[in-house]
């Protein structure tokens, strides 16, 4: 029970393993968790240590494991089992190097083929629509029938300007993106002098982009010029612009033709983009059934060689030299799992343990379970204690969901969150083993028995505060009977119903029953209309004393941290300063608030003086205040001593101690000094013998 309240006693031990076995040896202690290595190699740079090739193949195939998740995406899923795969031996690591390099450049090959037959297919469909969208053209400019495509066209370039001559005229077709073909067309009209004629229209259907497989809505656009000039003009425009220019025949037959030919090509396209396709996906699925397998003995390999690295190897290559920290209650745990390393390596020579004797701060362990990790995470976040110090962890178990109840008590929301939390306690085994990777459930779930227990509190706080939902319960009856409130005792409902009229008071006669509600706050405050005025001043008090009582618990477990560690001189310089402060004032305000309490009944609660007016004039030492009585009798005494003794607390605490702290600096120094000029004395002394 001590290494509950206390984290657990370390040992610093010096281990030799064989190399042949170390492998194996740090891979059994990293299953077990209880042991850290101190990284003998600090000076030496990471790039010049042992196993960093080892490290960089891990790497390496870290990298092969990303890429096939970023390929599979939300499309194919990832299987994971239910048990941690075993750590892997260095000659397995070969053979998935192997299939993973492997399966890497099949699935590169698979997406290089795949996108070259997209492409084809991208540019095969922008060229069926430019010969669909130009003969629309060059119908609409004609006005010819439907049998366009069995007449000949070529009568359209022709262009006579006088009746001896006939000029050529040529045009480009192309396929350019939506957002480009207003600055395209403005470019070409500037460039061109206005001399060319350019037609264009949108795709009926947007198309994906091979690279970004993005949708992309593109335009079709013919442009008619005359002579080479402007076509060589046009041809650098479009370069510019990215435009893909296709050739099209001038005659209706070969536009058929070519857009017969065209489709035929679409069709066997799509029949090779399917098999690509389902050959990818087999890759997928033949690495989705093992890459969370793959990532766990990675992520294992990697972590030990980088334990290796920080070992010492001796200058005979034949054995590693380790310094590790466990708990001395595990001792035996630890050699089992040495012992069980040295099998499976299959050496014969048994790893052998040696005590150091060191002046080195442990590390802190706090061991946990499935109940108390959630309370240690929440403390550890606010800061890790020091070795062997006290674990405040067991005491959060209460304060924490106790003190979230008090701001949280609707016994209402609470059963929502014991619900919930029971639902996770009840199923955990079956939850854990779907290993989610969602980290907002995960830190719900890792925290599921603090839900629960701030759902118990909740709840019993919501019984007390008598809210659920924000309606009060009236189990045992009201102790208020408000048809005397009103002068002329008679009882209108519609004015009882109005909260602005009903003000609770228990001065008026035969309002209040003299009897308290039995559990909790009555349920006519519910209706009350000075409902805040009391509950807020009602919690407002209780939480400041249960606040300066936790207080005042934190400072009282450091005095068993200076007990335990034998520091007699911060019990006189830290503890009972702070312990005088803190009473001083903090207690003192808790001993008015519950004086109060007890000294003013409901008669005399009209001429009760202020708490908060008493404790500012308590600092500014002023007792001239006649619309404040005094509590009790020698107040004004009382209270000058306690700021007085406060006052003395602060420099008693803050000043003595760092003078002898230094005072104790200075003594070890010179006791070195006087132990090297002893030493080097006696050096002298030999040589002259």
């Amino acid at each position: 029970m001590a290494s509950v309240f206390r984290s657990e006693e370390m040992s610093l031990m010096q281990l030799f393993l064989q190399v042949e076995a170390a492998y194996c040896c740090v891979a059994e202690l990293g299953e077990l968790g209880l042991v850290q290595f101190r990284d003998l190699n600090a000076n030496v740079n990471s790039f010049q240590r042992k196993f960093v090739n080892e490290v960089r193949r891990c790497e390496s195939l870290e990298r092969i494991l990303r890429f096939l998740e970023n390929e599979m995406e939300d499309i194919v899923e990832i299987v994971k089992p239910e048990k941690y795969p075993e750590t892997p031996l260095p000659r397995e690591m070969i053979d998935m190097e192997t299939v993973l390099e492997k399966l890497e450049a099949e699935l590169l090959e698979a997406n290089q083929n795949q996108q070259t037959l997209k492409q084809n297919f991208l540019e095969l469909m922008e060229l069926k629509h430019l010969l669909k969208k130009t003969q629309d053209f060059f119908e609409a400019e004609t006005n010819l029938p439907d049998d366009f495509f069995s007449e000949d066209t070529s009568g359209l370039l022709e262009l006579r300007s006088t009746p001896a001559a006939a000029a050529k005229l040529g045009f480009t077709a192309g396929v350019i993106k939506r957002e480009r073909m207003i600055p395209f067309e403005r470019l070409l009209w500037r460039a061109c002098r206005g001399n060319i004629y350019l037609r264009y229209t949108e795709m009926d259907t947007p198309l994906e982009d091979p690279v970004t497989r993005e949708e992309v809505k593109k335009n079709v656009f013919i442009i008619f010029y005359q002579g080479e000039q402007l076509k060589q003009k046009i041809k650098k425009i479009c370069d510019g612009f990215r435009a893909t220019v296709y050739p099209c025949p001038e005659s209706a037959t070969e536009r058929r033709e070519m857009l017969d030919g065209v489709n035929t090509r679409i069709e066997d396209l799509n029949t090779v983009i399917t098999q690509t396709e389902s050959h990818r996906q087999r890759l997928l699925h033949e690495a989705a059934a093992n890459l969370w397998s793959w990532g766990i003995k990675v992520k294992k390999i990697k972590a030990i060689y980088h334990i290796l690295n920080c070992c010492n190897i001796d200058v005979t290559q034949q054995c590693v030299i380790a310094e590790i920290w466990f708990p001395v209650a595990d001792a035996g745990r630890i050699k089992r799992a040495l012992h069980q390393g040295m099998e499976r390596s299959g050496s014969t020579i048994a790893p052998i343990l040696t005590a150091i004797h060191t002046r080195m701060a442990p590390p802190t362990f706090n061991r946990t379970n499935k109940f108390t990790a959630g309370f240690q995470n929440i403390v550890d976040a606010y800061g890790v204690g020091n070795y062997r110090e006290m674990n405040p962890a067991p005491y959060t178990i209460i304060t924490f969901p106790f003190l979230f109840a008090v701001m949280f008590g609707d016994c209402g929301h609470g059963a929502v969150m014991l619900g919930f939390a029971l639902w996770m306690v009840i199923n955990e085994k079956s939850l854990l083993a779907q290993k989610s990777t969602n980290e907002i459930w995960n830190t719900f779930f890792s925290g599921r028995y603090l839900i629960l227990l701030m759902g118990i509190f909740s709840i019993y706080t919501g019984f007390i505060y008598n809210d659920c939902f924000s309606k009060s319960f009236n189990i045992f009856g009201s102790s208020w009977h408000i048809i005397p409130m009103f002068k002329n005792n008679t009882w209108n409902k519609d004015v009882l119903l109005d909260n602005t009229v009903l003000q609770l008071d228990p001065a008026v006669p035969g309002v209040y029953s003299g009897n308290p509600y039995p559990f909790g706050i009555d349920p006519i405050w519910n209706i009350a209309s000075n409902k805040l005025t009391f509950l807020n001043s009602y919690k407002m008090k209780m939480s400041v004393v249960i606040g300066i009582v936790h207080m005042i618990f934190g400072v009282i477990l450091s005095l068993f941290n200076h007990i335990y560690f034998k520091k007699y001189i911060n019990i006189i310089l830290q503890f009972i300063p702070e312990m005088i402060f803190i009473i001083s004032l903090f207690g003192y305000l808790v001993f008015m608030i519950i004086f109060k309490w007890c000294h003013f009944d409901v008669h005399s609660s009209q001429s009760a003086p202020s708490i908060l007016i008493h404790f500012i004039n308590m600092f500014l030492f002023n007792y001239s205040d006649a619309s404040n009585a005094p509590l009790y009798t020698h107040q004004k005494e009382v209270q000058s001593f306690l700021v007085i003794f406060a006052l003395i607390a602060i420099p008693w605490m803050l000043l003595i101690k760092p003078f002898i702290l230094r005072a104790n600096h200075q003594k070890a120094q010179r006791m070195v000094r006087d132990k090297h000029q002893a030493r080097g004395f006696s050096t002298a002394k030999a040589k002259l013998r």
